[in-house]
Order: C-alpha cells, then sequence, then structure tokens
C-alpha cells in the first residue's frame, strides 16, 4: 500500500511541476530535477535506492520507442553521418578522455574503472536534449540531430560499458572490443528489422484499436528483449522497429488506431520522462549516504566531480569543431562543406545527461575501487549538465541569433501540401466516375466542399490575422454554438433517463469527434515583406524563378469583388500584368479566374508581411 501511495503522489508531482513549468516559462524536466533534490531532503521522505534495471529495461525501451517512432526516417537518413558521428565516434571519443582524466585524478583506481565511468557519463540523454531543444526553441536542424544522437548513443555508451566491465575483472583486446561492439550493433539492427516487419504484419491485421494499443505498448519490450538475449543491442533493435514501424504506420493502421494509440502513448511517455528526472532528484540522499560511508574526502569528491565535468563539456566541443572542420576540406575532389559554427556551438553546449547514466552507474560491480565515489561523479554531472546547459542554451539560441522553427513557412508548406492532397482526392473521384454520374451529384458536392473548406482553411492560416473573420472562422465559431447547444440537449435527455447509455455515449462521441476536426483559429506569422523568400522554400520551377517582382499597391483592392457587391477575405497578385483578385477563400476566387482566362502563371500575395508565390502551371509553392 505505501508503495502504491507513493507512486501515485510520484505522478501528481510530476503532473503539478510540469503545469508549473509550463506557466513561469521553465523547463519541465529542469524544475523536477530541482524538485526532486529538495524534496529528498524532507524527513517523511524515504530514500529511494534506484534499481538500475527499472530504468534500462522498465522505463528505457518505451521510451526510445516512442522517441524513434515520432522521429522522421527521411530526416535520420539525411542526417545519418552526423548523428553517427555523435552517438558512436564522440561517445568512444568522450568514454576514452573521461577514463583516463579519472585514471589521473582519483589514487589507485584501476584504468579500466576509469574507461567505465567514461561509458557510463558519455552518451546525453534522448529525453532531456529533445524537451530542452524545443523548449528554446532552437532551428529544427539541430533538433533533428540532437533526438538522433541520443536514440543511438545509448547503444554505444551501454556496449562499452560491457567491455570495461569486463576489462575490469581480466584483460580484454582492442580485437575483441571492436568485434563485440560490431556484433551487438549488427545485431541489434536486425533484431530490430525482424520486428518492424512482424509489428508492422500485426498491427496492419489488427482492426480493432483496442487490440492494436496493448500490442503497441509490449512492441519495444519484445524487441529489447530478445535482443538482450542474444547479447546483441537491445537499445538498437527498439530504436530501428520504432523508426520503421513509425514511418509506416501511416500505410498500415486506421486512423482510429492512430488516434487513440498516439493519445494513450502522449500519456505514457509524458509520466515516464518527468519522473525519470524526479527520481534523479531524489537519489542524491542515497548518493551521499555511500561516499560518506566510505570516508572519501571532500577535495577528492570537488577534484573529481569539476575533472570530469569539465572533460565531459571539452571533448564534445573538440569533436563536434573538429568533425566539422574536417568536412570542411576538400577530400579526393570532393566538394567541402562549409560549417555553421552558431549552430555546431549550440550542439556543442547541449550535452545533458539523463537518468540512463545514472542507472548504468548503479550497474557498477560492488568491487569497483571507489566505486561510491565514481556513482556520486556521474550523479553530479547529470545535475550539473541540466542545470548548467539546460537553463543557458536559450540565452545561447538567442545570442547566436539562430532562427526558431518559422511557423510562416511551415504554415505555407502545410497550405501547399493540401492543394497537392485535395487534387489527388478529386482524381481518384474522377477515377470512380464519380464526377460525371448525375447521381452522386448532391454526394460529391458535400465532399468537394469539405475539401476545399480545408484547403482553405490552411491557406487563411498560412496569412496574418486580419480584423474581420474569414469565412471559415466564422463557420467553426457557428458550428462549435451549434454543438455546445446539441451536446447540452443530448446530456438533458440522459439525465431525464429513457436513453440507453450506450447510445449517449455514442452521440457525444460523434460531437466530440466532429469538435475535434474544426479548423481552428488562425495563426499570426507577421514580419517584414522578407519573411517568406523562395529561398527558405524547397520549390521552385522556370515560372517562379523568371517571375519579376511588381511593387504592391499601397491601398490593393480587388476591382471585380467592388464590382460585383462581394467582400473579399485575402489578396493576390499577378507577377505578370499586375493584377490584384481575390483569394480562393473569397467567394469571388477572382485571382483563380485571373490565370484561368490569362494563363499568367505566378501570383503573389499582397498581405502584409507577405512575400510568398504561388505558379498556377505547376502547382508550385515557392
Amino acid at each position: 500500500m505505501e508503495i502504491a501511495m507513493w507512486l501515485v503522489l510520484g505522478v501528481l508531482a510530476v503532473v503539478a511541476v510540469s503545469a508549473l513549468a509550463d506557466r513561469i516559462g521553465i523547463s519541465a524536466p529542469l524544475l523536477l530535477v530541482v524538485a526532486g533534490l529538495g524534496v529528498s531532503f524532507l524527513p517523511f521522505v524515504p530514500d529511494y535506492d534506484l534499481n538500475p534495471e527499472v530504468v534500462l529495461v522498465g522505463i528505457l525501451p518505451p521510451l526510445l520507442y516512442s522517441a524513434a517512432y515520432n522521429t522522421s526516417f527521411i530526416d535520420f537518413k539525411a542526417k545519418k553521418g552526423t548523428i553517427a558521428s555523435l552517438s558512436v565516434g564522440l561517445v568512444i571519443f568522450t568514454t576514452l578522455i573521461v577514463g583516463w582524466v579519472t585514471y589521473l585524478v582519483v589514487p589507485d583506481i584501476p584504468l579500466a574503472a576509469g574507461f567505465a565511468l567514461g561509458a557510463i557519463v558519455a552518451p546525453p540523454d534522448a529525453v532531456a536534449a529533445t524537451a530542452v531543444a524545443k523548449r528554446v526553441g532552437m532551428p529544427t536542424s539541430i533538433v533533428q540531430v540532437l533526438e538522433g544522437e541520443s536514440l543511438v548513443n545509448d547503444a554505444t555508451a551501454l556496449t562499452a560499458l560491457r567491455t570495461a566491465i569486463v576489462a575490469i575483472a581480466g584483460t580484454v583486446t582492442v580485437l575483441e572490443v571492436g568485434l563485440g561492439f560490431l556484433l551487438a550493433a549488427g545485431g541489434g539492427v536486425v533484431i530490430g528489422l525482424i520486428f518492424a516487419v512482424i509489428i508492422s504484419m500485426v498491427r496492419k491485421a489488427i482492426s480493432n484499436p483496442l487490440y492494436d494499443t496493448p500490442f503497441s505498448l509490449a512492441s519495444p519490450y519484445l524487441a529489447y528483449l530478445c535482443a538482450e538475449e542474444i547479447e546483441a543491442s537491445g537499445v538498437i533493435a527498439v530504436v530501428v522497429a520504432g523508426l520503421l514501424v513509425g514511418h509506416k504506420s501511416p500505410r498500415i493502421q486506421s486512423g482510429s488506431a492512430r488516434l487513440i494509440s498516439e493519445a494513450n502513448w502522449r500519456a505514457i511517455a509524458f509520466v515516464l520522462e518527468n519522473i525519470v528526472f524526479l527520481i534523479i532528484g531524489l537519489q542524491l540522499p542515497y548518493v551521499l549516504a555511500g561516499v560518506q560511508d566510505d570516508n572519501i574526502p571532500l577535495w577528492l569528491v570537488v577534484t573529481c566531480c569539476g575533472s570530469v565535468y569539465l572533460a565531459t563539456v571539452l571533448t564534445r566541443f573538440v569533436w563536434v569543431y573538429g568533425a566539422a572542420l574536417l568536412a570542411d576540406i576538400r577530400w579526393f575532389g570532393v566538394p567541402k562543406t562549409t560549417p555553421n559554427w552558431p549552430e555546431l556551438t549550440v550542439i556543442g553546449w547541449a550535452g545533458m545527461r539523463g537518468v540512463v547514466t545514472l542507472a548504468a552507474a548503479l550497474t557498477l560491480p560492488l568491487d569497483v575501487v571507489n566505486r561510491e565515489l565514481l556513482i556520486l561523479v556521474a550523479f553530479v554531472l547529470v545535475i550539473a549538465s541540466l542545470l548548467i546547459q539546460g537553463t543557458t542554451l536559450k540565452a545561447l539560441v538567442h545570442r547566436l541569433r539562430l532562427r526558431p522553427p518559422d511557423e510562416a513557412e511551415q504554415a505555407l508548406q502545410q497550405a501547399a501540401l493540401l492543394d497537392r492532397m485535395t487534387r489527388a482526392g478529386r482524381n481518384r473521384l474522377a477515377e470512380l466516375g464519380a464526377l460525371d454520374n448525375p447521381e452522386l451529384e448532391v454526394v460529391v458536392k458535400r465532399i468537394s466542399d469539405r475539401a476545399e473548406d480545408r484547403r482553405n482553411a490552411a491557406w487563411e492560416r498560412a496569412s496574418l490575422r486580419s480584423e474581420t473573420e474569414t469565412p471559415v472562422q466564422v463557420y467553426s465559431r457557428l458550428r462549435l454554438e451549434m454543438l455546445g447547444a446539441e451536446r447540452d440537449e443530448v446530456l438533458c435527455a440522459r439525465d431525464e433517463g429513457g436513453f440507453d447509455d450506450e447510445v449517449i455515449r455514442r452521440v457525444i462521441r460523434l460531437l466530440d469527434v466532429e469538435e475535434g476536426m474544426l479548423d481552428g483559429p488562425q495563426t499570426v506569422v507577421g514580419g517584414d515583406d522578407d519573411l517568406v523568400t523562395s529561398e527558405r522554400l524547397s520549390g521552385t520551377c522556370e515560372h517562379l524563378l523568371t517571375a519579376l517582382p511588381r511593387p504592391v499597391p499601397e491601398e490593393p483592392v480587388c476591382g471585380e469583388c467592388i464590382e460585383e457587391g462581394l467582400r473579399w477575405v485575402k489578396l493576390r497578385m499577378c507577377l505578370e500584368c499586375g493584377h490584384v483578385g481575390c483569394c480562393d477563400s473569397s467567394v469571388g476566387r477572382h485571382a483563380t479566374k485571373h490565370f484561368e482566362v490569362t494563363e499568367h502563371p505566378v501570383m503573389r500575395s499582397v498581405e502584409p508581411g507577405e512575400a510568398w508565390r504561388w505558379c498556377y502551371v505547376d502547382e508550385l509553392l515557392g
């Protein structure tokens, strides 16, 4: 009963502290660590001796699987060189440097034990990196690198730790180390591929979302345990399976299954991700007690902690900058890569450690010399990296003037993608003969209107907020009012009795689904006229490249709307003749009609703060 009570209190503490962090603008992991440190000194809070198996087997597999599942496989492949350099090369480099530093600082410690500590503190934490990175508004390119690195580096570090522990008890050759690492990594990849195929086949065959979710939760444990059973890397197996299954998910699962699974995984990942930071803070009394029992001098504790912390920070910068300088050299005719030094600086400073480091430290054999000191060093490094790097990253990003993900660009890309998607849907209706079937005219119009509303809503979100409501906003507002009244009436009928409870729940679920489908409010994406340009978007074609710029009218208007007594929503200008017409969300759709008559290929937005262009011929955003 007492264990259950503390578990419940832990979950409630995670929710409360996370909510407070959101309100005051601090990263939740950092605040949870501080809360755990503070609570650990309260007299009524029991000392919690963390079992490393709880983290390495109970918490790590689902967290890695969730992170890998939601990581872009395309982006991971595109940055595989950088990710491999950080997650393999840097981990090994850090292991060696920290090992030598520990060997020189701590008396009587074996070099293999120093390497063990190096492997323990080498991998930055997956959760800490992404949580803090997204919170401070880092560019997407940096977040992708940090996410990819943190997915794989645990496997490298845990393999290196195994080797170091074996070396403590005996001898091990460089050949054995290399062969063991290749077998562990290769075995993990093979197991991950096998399970990705199995998971995909099973989830494709499952039609009931209620069956799909439990199988999804069991998948990372199955992949991890099978890989560890044959002494392969369970971490790599889970990451490979998660990456591939996440990439295939839209093709193998129904929409309802993905929605239910995503909701469950978000809740589970939220609790697990945040409770590990609370656990880190709660470990302080246990770690300090171990050092006191061994009577380790304070000067040695301070010297060792400071030396290892500096070694991990400096080795990361040396590796990141060194790899960039090597890439800047032209090798064998291969074009060199120009380093982005501000981004490299942020990547170098973003090496925050987490609960895996602490759990790995607790796996050290009991007979290792100064074991408690090594555990304390790992603990201090985790706390220091979270509180020092974690709290200064935002200031560093702003100081280096790195731009966060551009909401305007993302909104425009979404609108262009929805255009493409809508065309594909209409083409499918044409293939089925529905467009030419008079009997289906009413149905086809309903379908087309909904697709067009969704497309127009995306283009409206890509524009600045205006004082007048757009048609989609009016529709959403009025429909929400209707849904509220409809829900109230259903609840009144429920309270009066006479309707089966299951019927009531089904009707409320229908209302909830429709409410969730309503297009939300517009995103404000203001800025200067060069906020979004062709250089910042991937799309380009001959028409976009050759279209000459034209001055925007001081007070642009849609002449056709004025003549016809209509009201426009947004205005667009033809770059060939300067004609200004209203957008497709407007009743008149005069910009599109102008193209249909003149075939002038390129128009641009003339709304304040927008500089994007659209090619009607190639249907491309630039």
